[in-house]
């Protein structure tokens, strides 16, 4: 169980989608802060960090910082572009400046609903890179590309496309990246991946990793997975040796619920 007893920290990462605006945002983090000290929360075992829009973003990295609470947070999307004529976009030098340790990057919602391509989604993990934000880099199929395709094919090759234009140090803790590996047939579908299929693929993208960083850098490299992810299975998840922590979605709002997640540690054998 590489994701309990290895060097890579599990994170369970909350991302609130369009959910919560500045001050809901403020009292949300309060409680959720106040329900992990309560059930004494070993951050240093586990690191959590909840994916606010783009208003809360200030308002959450105030209160962490001031409260000086353990939460991490990070952004939902970034622009490719520095700065200029792009209405409506945030560049990754603007997270910066707030300190934003994370930023999501190729989101299924962002592919679909927003036609963003394999090409865009690594213009912004390059962008990303190169201000020192870690870019949480999803990738998955659709229930079409995994009867066409199999179950790796193209969460692969979204991997290889999404880190063509970084320009990466090859060594732990320079090339600081997350995956997660969000199969898009189980998002919002009550129906997640099994443990077995998350981990063949999660196994997949590692080995892409070593391929196209180097093994060291593969083996620092933490890999999440998405999809309809609930207290009540994320022990099987985090019992397999390449599943490293969880991008939950609808669950990350519900503050019992997303803490019993991050507590998982108490669920699964060691």
């Amino acid at each position: 169980m590489a994701s309990v007893g290895s060097s890579r920290v599990p994170l369970i990462a909350g991302n609130w989608k369009m959910n919560l605006d500045h001050l809901q945002a403020i009292a949300f983090v309060q409680k959720l802060a106040w329900s992990l000290k309560d059930a004494r929360h070993d951050f240093a075992k586990t690191e959590v960090a909840v994916f606010p829009p783009f208003t809360d973003l200030r308002s959450v990295q105030t209160l962490i910082s001031a409260d000086k609470l353990h939460l991490r947070f990070g952004a939902q999307d970034v622009s490719a572009h520095e700065s200029g004529a792009y209405t409506g976009e945030i560049s990754a030098a603007f997270l910066k400046t707030l300190d934003t340790p994370y930023v999501i990057i190729g989101h299924s919602e962002r592919r679909t609903l927003h036609s963003e391509s394999d090409e865009e989604v690594a213009a912004k993990v390059a962008s990303a890179v190169k201000h020192g934000i870690v870019p949480v880099i999803c990738v998955g199929e659709t229930a079409e590309d995994l009867e066409l395709h199999g179950p790796s094919a193209i969460p692969v090759a979204q991997l290889r496309a999404a880190l063509s234009q970084a320009k990466f140090e090859r060594e732990p803790g320079l090339t600081d990246i997350v995956v997660a590996y969000e199969p898009v047939w189980a998002i919002g579908s009550g129906q997640a991946a099994t443990p077995e299929q998350a981990e063949q693929v999660a196994a997949q993208l590692r080995a892409t990793l070593t391929e196209i960083l180097g093994s060291d850098v593969a083996d620092a490299t933490r890999i999440l997975y998405g999809g309809s992810v609930k207290s009540s299975n994320i022990a099987g998840f985090m019992r397999m040796p390449n599943v490293d922590g969880a991008l939950v979605g609808g669950a990350s709002l519900d503050i019992p619920e997303f803490a019993s997640i991050a507590q998982f540690l108490k669920h699964v054998g060691t």
